[in-house]
């Protein structure tokens, strides 16, 4: 019998959402997105930014996304931090992702603090990281 070590307890909240590798599905990613970005009282524009990247990466997986494939979306909230990590199986091995010089790319890392993208096996994923600002101090 294997043993797991015991977690860590963290305080960072977890939202998983699966849905079709399809861009029909696109608006319910964008709408949670919006929703978990609010509760961490982002800007209206860092909210609307937000959308606009999670959509970015959800297209550049679906253009590397095996046909019968999900699309996973994992939103980690803590107190100041949204990050979202898109993934998906992918219709080769080790597909090629977009270029950081790419247009999409820029896109990406014009509307978030950090973007990374890795493909390995049958699996891409693109990780997005976006940050509330400190308030001023006094």
């Amino acid at each position: 019998m294997t043993q797991l070590a015991p977690q860590a307890p963290t305080t960072d909240d977890v939202v998983l959402l699966t849905v079709p590798a399809s861009g029909v599905y696109f608006g319910v990613l964008r709408t949670a997105t919006a929703g978990l970005a609010a509760r961490l009282q982002f800007t209206l524009d860092d909210i609307e930014d937000l959308r606009i990247a999670v959509d970015e990466a959800c297209a550049m997986l679906l253009a590397v996304a095996a046909l019968d494939a999900e699309l996973s979306c994992r939103f980690t909230i803590d107190t100041r931090t949204l990050t979202v990590e898109t993934s998906v199986r992918t219709a080769t091995a080790s597909p090629a992702l977009p270029a950081r010089e790419s247009f999409a790319w820029q896109v990406l890392s014009a509307l978030t603090d950090e973007a990374s993208a890795q493909a390995s096996g049958r699996s891409a994923t693109i990780l997005l990281v976006k940050r509330r600002p400190s308030p001023p101090a006094c």
